[in-house]
């Protein structure tokens, strides 16, 4: 998600008080944060993806008013090696309420819930403002029908390949998870080896379809002749 250098400020366009507001019809389908993203759902697919950045770019996208959907969570990278990343939860688990455990913290193992916490940690949730922010995320691990068939994003300042030095260090959240009590990471896979077989059998359907039409198309044209050049002002 990269920032509109082109983006303007409403408040030098703002009207005097004398006049009568009008309404703008460009500003319904304005940005919302003028990071070039769009008021509807945007799912971001979350494979290598680096935490720390992931959260704190959506964070800020959703107090924008982003709504977002993240998927495939379980291949959220981390900086660091597994057992090093293992020591520093079990540590974490250690923090509690002596008297009542369950009163908190909470101790998330799916890494859904695992970046659904650190992304609370970057917004005001206990004010209005911020629990409205945090109520536009939605994260999944895999890709959940109806995001199997919607166009997935990536974001450039958060991937692994573009921030972690060349032989650092690294290890998966769904990984780590399974490690700590997450029992799902081997049914998640099992998944979503199934939704790429069925993605790879759609898109060589459409493959095929784009040939066929490609095919009539040109069939139409050779068949119309000089027919086109009366035709050509009307097409879209």
């Amino acid at each position: 998600v990269e920032e509109n250098p082109s983006r303007q400020s409403y408040i030098s366009e703002r009207p005097p008080l004398s006049a009568a507001p009008t309404k703008d019809p460009s500003r319904s389908a304005a940005m919302v944060s003028g990071s070039g993203l769009c008021a509807r759902w945007v799912v971001v697919d979350a494979r290598h993806h680096m935490l720390g950045r992931l959260a704190s770019i959506l964070a800020k996208e959703l107090l924008n008013g982003q709504r977002v959907v993240v998927v495939r969570c379980e291949e959220i990278c981390l900086s660091g090696g597994l057992v090093r990343q293992k020591m520093k939860y079990l540590r974490f688990l250690r923090k509690r309420m002596n008297t009542k455990p369950s009163h908190g913290p909470i101790h998330f193992r799916a890494p859904a819930k695992i970046l659904w916490r650190t992304i609370r940690g970057m917004i005001p949730h206990k004010t209005k403002r911020g629990a409205a922010a945090l109520a536009r995320l939605k994260a999944y691990e895999g890709v959940p029908p109806p995001y199997d068939k919607m166009k997935r994003m990536v974001i450039p300042d958060a991937l692994k390949v573009l921030r972690l030095q060349p032989g650092h260090r690294y290890c998966l959240l769904g990984r780590l998870s399974s490690e700590v009590g997450w029992n799902y990471y081997d049914t998640v896979k099992e998944l979503e080896a199934k939704r790429k077989e069925r993605a790879k059998v759609a898109y060589e359907r459409r493959k095929q379809l784009t040939k066929l039409r490609l095919k009539a198309e040109k069939a139409v044209e050779e068949k119309l002749g000089s027919q086109l050049d009366i035709l050509s002002p009307l097409k879209y």
